[in-house]
């Protein structure tokens, strides 16, 4: 479908494109769910598929990339990333219920920079902030 009237809406609500600009993807391991039940689509084959996207990306020919894998699942499905030619980090779930167990400490922001830096050079890293405007976001 068509929309040749839309236009984004401003970056001050939390919108993520400048990170996709810069290359970052963002990629669960099961890509959808029922409303207010976790994990309610695990196991119905997107494992297979976010496997085979992780495999393709940690695959491709160059300086190589940063995994960041949150939660156990995650954590699995990059696995098998070679740590000689790609940064792998793993930690926590984001989620409010598991946030406090290390997602905050963590420093995966950071340490992200760090590797593009050493890697890939000044210009690859990634400027995470995404000034959001609270009354916009609903925060």
């Amino acid at each position: 479908i068509d929309f040749p009237d839309f236009q984004p809406p401003p970056n001050n609500g939390g919108l993520l494109t400048p990170w996709a600009d810069r290359g970052v993807l963002l990629l669960n391991t099961s890509l959808s769910v029922r409303a207010h039940d976790a994990n309610s689509h695990s196991g119905k084959g997107w494992e297979r598929l976010t496997q085979k996207a992780i495999d393709a990306v940690a695959a491709r020919k160059g300086r190589g990339a940063v995994f960041i894998a949150w939660g156990a699942a995650a954590g699995k499905r990059v696995a098998k990333v070679d740590k000689k030619k790609h940064c792998v980090l793993v930690g926590v779930h984001p989620s409010p219920l598991s946030a406090h167990r290390g997602f905050f400490q963590c420093g995966h922001f950071k340490k992200t920079n760090e590797w593009l830096y050493e890697n890939h050079g000044k210009e690859a890293e990634i400027d995470w902030s995404l000034d959001v405007d609270p009354k916009v976001a609903g925060v």
